[in-house]
């Protein structure tokens, strides 16, 4: 399909105080979530003044894909709108239509499969395509766990926070990476029919690819942001356990990676940066975190080739071996059946 423009889609987040339980209210709709349960999620955002750094992080990729798509001659708009949050993307899918748009890709902020990772951005986009006449077509564009440059970006987060440790630490801290835990009935209805577990396992494998990346053989794979009620099952260990165990087998310093996040968002700096850094300063251990690779040059850079690859035909440029699909026209999943939405409780 000949494209002409590109659309950053992303999950959103507050911008002021005001904005917090209404943003809530939409990213819990259906999910019989108690009202307390909001409430607590809610001092998490005000702890920073009810702006989550989402939206500006997201304006500032954007700034950045549109210098790189100015440097190799890419001439396409790049375009904002978020699931949950303004610009939300029914809007934006408006205005694409009303700048004489007809046919856009999606680069979703997720690199992932599953139905939060995956799924639900093909709905955002079928909801928003329904949502107005004449809609331009919208194709998303592959899940890029494993692409080299976004592996690269990850990696040089990881030294650079290797060298944030008392240098007598170093050597002999323990590298975690933590991605957003989902139910583990979720993670087993992650990929095609047939198939399990595709979001733990990419996970897995770009965590696998990231290590290599540093010289690091051994390292575990932790999840963090449970959101759900305690009789669910959910992906474990939880970090600040993890950090509890780890201490109970003598280690003395951490870097966490999280993998799993594009950027600073409110869960990252929340239940890392305060949550797991607490902890790990109760257990006296050195603790680093990584920075997501959303700021990295290379970020912006991915998403270019990504842009390019998929208007050449060109063969996907991968370092893994755990499948990944994600591209589809106008909100149709990958294959039918591919990563089944949860029931709500």
């Amino acid at each position: 399909m000949a494209v002409d423009a590109l659309l950053l889609l992303s999950f959103g987040g507050p911008e002021s105080p005001e904005d917090v339980m209404p943003f809530l209210e939409n990213v819990t709709r259906g999910r019989g979530v108690p009202p307390e349960r909001l409430a607590e999620v809610a001092e998490h955002y005000l702890h920073f003044g009810g702006v989550s750094p989402i939206n500006a992080l997201n304006r500032d990729i954007i700034k950045a894909i549109e210098a790189e798509f100015a440097t190799r001659g890419i001439e396409l708009p790049v375009y904002f709108g978020n699931r949950n949050w303004y610009p939300m993307i029914e809007e934006t899918v408006e205005r694409m239509r009303a700048d004489g748009i007809r046919s856009a890709l999606v680069f979703p902020t997720s690199a992932w499969g599953g139905y939060s990772g995956c799924r639900q951005y093909h709905e955002d986009i079928a909801r928003a395509r329904a949502a107005v006449a004449d809609a331009p077509e919208l194709v998303k564009l592959r899940q890029f766990f494993d692409h080299p440059l976004f592996i690269a970006a990850v990696a040089d987060g990881i030294r650079a926070a290797m060298g944030e440790l008392p240098e007598d630490r170093r050597d002999r801290a323990r590298l975690v990476f933590t991605a957003h835990s989902i139910p583990t009935s979720a993670d087993n209805a992650s990929g095609p029919p047939g198939a399990s577990g595709l979001y733990s396992a990419q996970v897995a494998e770009a965590a696998r690819l990231a290590a290599a990346a540093t010289g690091v053989d051994d390292f575990d794979v932790v999840w963090q942001s449970r959101s759900g009620p305690p009789q669910v099952p959910w992906l474990e260990p939880d970090i600040v356990d993890h950090l509890d165990a780890l201490r109970e087998l003598g280690v003395d310093a951490v870097v966490v990676c999280p993998v799993g996040f594009v950027s600073d968002h409110l869960e990252v700096i929340w239940d890392l940066d305060n949550e797991a850094e607490a902890r790990a300063a109760e257990h006296g251990m050195a603790f680093a975190r990584a920075a997501t690779p959303g700021t990295d040059p290379r970020f912006a850079e991915m998403v270019a080739a990504l842009v390019e690859e998929y208007r050449s035909g060109a063969e996907p440029v991968r370092l893994g071996a755990v499948t990944a699909l994600g591209c589809n026209r106008n909100g149709d999943p990958c294959v039918p059946g591919c990563c089944e939405p949860p029931a709500r409780r």
